[in-house]
């Protein structure tokens, strides 16, 4: 199985630590670290960190790309690049002692529809190719190129990981993704209506399958997650943890997944390798992916029962 992330929109993740935080005042922070990021580019360093192999597309801008391309050379990461005039994006992450975490994204460069092109040409896609394609959908970009990108790459035999806030449920359904993960909340959004119990989950989950998704993953938080495939349901308990961040888990768990599924392993068996791959990524810094040791150590720990 070959694998490719996409990261159309990459980021500088920047995280920086203040005593207090006080509204509409200058607040001094310290910067604390500054990665290279992308839901994309997060997901395939949890791949790697994991034994599996992949290869990330990145879309980069010219005017401050040298430390994020240094940082994926040191990484090990074997990647595609495209570059393009303009900036790379920042997202700041402020982490406060007596307030929650508090996050600024800034633009990035512009793009267009014609990049998803230049995209599609870098590929070499067969039946045995699983593509990511998650984050926010760039500015400048139509969703009507999108999804038909999206869906030539399944023309051609891909399965579609779809993880992003720009799609509608209606967008969804035309995609027909392998593998969606939205949260509990995310859910409810998409629905328009409340969702509160585990059963509620499974039944509105249960739409989602019914158009076509294979593999409806919902994160339940620190309860794990629910898988529903091929009519059968599984719920992954993680074990109690003390959480660095959960920055990235999300992106993580979808990497457990993938792993599990290059290896030919039944549905329980990926539920139960993306909630040990996201419980172990919430062990590492800011958005830094779950480590080799953390993953074998949460692994025997994580529960899966079948309904």
């Amino acid at each position: 199985m070959k694998i490719y992330t996409i990261t159309l929109n990459p980021a500088y993740d920047v995280h920086a630590y203040a005593e207090h935080f006080a509204p509409f005042h200058e607040n001094l922070a310290q910067v604390t670290s500054r990665e290279a990021g992308g839901k994309g580019v997060n997901l395939s360093r949890a791949l790697q960190n994991g034994g599996t192999e992949n290869t990330a597309v990145i879309v980069l801008g010219k005017d401050n790309c040298a430390e994020f391309k240094a940082e994926l050379e040191a990484a090990g990461l074997s990647t595609v690049l495209l570059e393009k005039p303009g900036r790379i994006r920042e997202n700041l992450t402020l982490h406060c002692a007596d307030a929650p975490e508090t996050r600024i994204s800034f633009s990035g460069f512009p793009a267009d529809d014609s990049l998803l092109d230049e995209v599609a040409d870098l590929l070499d896609v067969d039946d045995h190719t699983v593509i990511t394609f998650t984050g926010r959908v760039a500015s400048g970009m139509t969703m009507e190129k999108v999804k038909t990108f999206l869906k030539d790459l399944q023309k051609q035999g891909a399965k579609i990981v779809l993880d992003s806030k720009s799609f509608s449920i209606a967008d969804i359904f035309e995609v027909q993704p392998w593998l969606i993960k939205p949260n509990q909340e995310e859910i409810s959004e998409y629905l328009n209506c409340p969702i509160n119990t585990l059963e509620e989950v499974i039944e509105k989950a249960q739409i989602f399958a019914e158009h076509g998704v294979t593999n409806v993953m919902v994160s339940l938080g620190e309860q794990g997650a629910m898988l529903l495939c091929g009519g059968k349901c599984c719920i992954a308990t993680p074990p109690v943890i003390h959480a660095v961040s959960t920055i990235g888990a999300g992106d993580s768990s979808l990497a457990g997944f993938i792993a599990a599924a290059k290896k030919g392993c039944d549905a329980g068996e990926c539920l139960k390798n993306a909630v040990t791959y996201g419980t172990a990524a919430c062990l590492t810094e800011g958005s830094l992916p779950p480590t080799a040791a953390d993953i074998a150590a949460v692994y025997p720990q994580v529960t899966v029962k079948q309904f």
